[in-house]
């Protein structure tokens, strides 16, 4: 009696979850990218593209065990967060899933999609044998905070949150066995010269206590460079030690046109800390605005040093499109680094980027196979039938929260939540990673009522984006097609159309100029609403530090009326 109540209630409490609202499957998923970049700079056999980690992978940090490397880049309101990348050679990456995989580790579901992750540091002691990653949480009060592990591949510790304000975190091991802390921080209350006016402070770090030592902080950089020019947001600060002199690497200028990275040198990692000369060591902003293949807003960077001795440096950087948006976001570049005089200077990296660098001695380009990344212009195709990939994120909250695997494709069990809600959506996300592209996938989904969609959505954050659904009204079927800028909402298109079997949707972008289609054959596409800005999709007009996401999005909350 007992067994069969309980079977019961489960029964009516997943008919009360998901009984509103008709089974819907997404599968054949396919994603094409089509760059003139790519097309007009085809790679010789001693050559690699830059950005190695193509869309929204920013804030780029970099470590190495023997002859692995590891890296990883913020995430913000993405659930799972901070993406992790290994690689053995610096140009073939496979990612190896998330630092933080579970809701213990990473708690966003109130955040805006601009908040949570920021700039995370990852580094390998070598005296204990561990990595730590480090990051600012700004999200549930967490704040700085730190998780380690003895191996990248097989998960992370719970969350240390760390007694300090700022951003930008990261942590440096000295060849003395001692560990330090260094972020960006408000200048102390009272002398803030400036708009945008920050300092670098630096704590000594307990590696017993996985704390920093109440009373050690000091601030090491006031400002910038030279404080007397009013230099905005030093950040993103990174420690290294290099022939018994301490080295200090920070962004400089903020993380728009005017970025840069910058050096400053000293005996002591507690400084004084003495500028280069020759700052900044990497920046592309001042070159011509029309330029041809553009990078831009190049800094936040990170290095690392090869088993023979040589330097590469990772950084973030944007390739605008024909109307200077950025929907792409801020992607994972890299540099050699020549170090071969007192300080770092990025190779080629104060001259207009080439988006292509030139290989490693030894190693070969093995993009796209073997389960390493894609890079330049691919095709991601994903049946949604077996394992969801890495490259699938879900926002504020875990994908298996409503994604079910089955052999037809992935059901997504909906939210009460729509697109535009500060909360958990019910939507599987790939990222946007050329300007020009075309996704497709196939819907199997009859809804039930005008409250039921699913379909693609476009979308930079809950107040910037695109939806195009399936949804009902009365006893007919609708696709919509609906813009949101700053949160306010305007349908485009909608048409009635016959549901009796599965639909393809589609959404093809050539820069600025966006399409939504649909096939009701499988072959022939129909468009609907003609062609729609992209601007909505950009960080210049959405603002934030993300770029756009593709959707697979389901919703018991549509509000939008055909």
């Amino acid at each position: 009696m007992k067994t069969h109540l309980t079977k019961s209630l489960f029964a009516a409490a997943v008919l009360f979850l998901f009984g509103n609202s008709s089974a819907q499957i997404f599968s054949d998923f396919i994603y094409k990218g089509n760059d003139k970049i790519y097309t007009e700079n085809p790679l010789k056999e001693d050559e690699f593209y830059s950005p190695i980690l193509q869309g929204c992978y920013p804030d780029p940090s970099i470590t190495r065990k023997g002859n692995d490397y590891y890296l990883v880049n913020s995430s913000f309101s993405m659930f799972p967060g901070v993406p992790i990348f290994h690689s053995n050679d610096l140009v073939n990456w496979k990612q190896i899933g998330h630092v933080l995989n579970r809701p213990s580790q990473l708690k966003v579901e109130k955040a805006g999609f601009s908040e949570g992750i920021y700039a995370p540091d990852i580094k390998y002691n070598q005296y204990n044998d561990t990595f730590y990653m480090v990051t600012t949480q700004i999200a549930n009060g967490i704040g700085n905070m730190m998780v380690k592990t003895k191996d990248p591949k097989k998960g992370w510790s719970e969350v240390q949150k760390l007694n300090f304000d700022g951003i930008d975190t990261s942590i440096f091991f000295d060849d003395n066995g001692k560990a330090y802390i260094v972020h960006n921080d408000a200048p102390p209350k009272g002398t803030e010269q400036y708009s945008g006016h920050r300092v670098i402070k630096i704590w000594d770090y307990d590696l017993e206590k996985d704390q920093v030592v109440a009373g050690s902080d000091k601030i090491i950089v006031n400002g910038g460079v030279d404080i007397t020019q009013k230099p905005i947001w030093i950040e993103g600060p990174h420690l290294y030690k290099k022939n018994g002199k301490y080295f200090l690497m920070c962004a400089e200028g903020g993380t728009g046109g005017n970025h840069s990275e910058v050096i400053f040198m000293s005996d002591s990692p507690k400084g004084p800390f003495i500028p280069a000369e020759n700052n900044p060591i990497l920046t592309q902003r001042y070159f011509p605005k029309d330029r041809k293949d553009k990078v831009d807003w190049a800094g936040h960077a990170d290095l690392v040093e090869t088993p023979d001795g040589k330097y590469y440096g990772v950084f973030l950087g944007i390739r605008p499109n024909e109307k200077n948006r950025v929907n792409t976001g801020r992607e994972t570049f890299i540099l050699p680094v020549d170090w071969s005089g007192t300080y770092p200077v990025f190779q080629n990296g104060l001259v207009p980027m080439k988006p292509k660098v030139k290989m490693p001695n030894g190693v070969k380009n093995q993009t796209g196979q073997n389960g390493f990344f894609l890079n330049g212009n691919f095709t991601f195709s994903d049946n949604l039938n077996n394992k969801l990939d890495d490259q699938w994120i879900a926002m504020r909250g875990s994908r298996e929260n409503f994604v079910n695997v089955t052999k037809n494709g992935v059901k997504i069990n909906p939210f009460t939540t729509n697109i535009k809600a500060k909360a958990p959506v019910s939507a599987l996300f790939h990222r946007q990673q050329h300007a020009s592209f075309e996704a497709t996938v196939n819907l199997d989904f009859k809804p039930k009522s005008g409250k039921d969609l699913a379909g693609i959505t476009c979308y930079q954050s809950e107040n910037f984006n695109y939806v195009f659904g399936l949804t009902k009204k009365d006893k007919d079927f609708y696709l919509v097609l609906e813009r949101t800028e700053k949160g306010n909402s305007t349908l485009i298109k909608s048409e009635k159309i016959s549901v009796s079997k599965n639909i393809k949707l589609q959404v093809v972008a050539q820069g600025d100029d966006y399409q939504f289609n649909y096939s009701l054959d499988g072959n022939n596409f129909i468009n609907l609403g003609g062609k729609v800005s992209g601007d909505i999709l950009s960080t210049d007009v959405a603002g934030g530090f993300t770029g756009s996401l593709i959707g697979l999005y389901s919703t018991l909350s549509n509000d939008i009326q055909p």
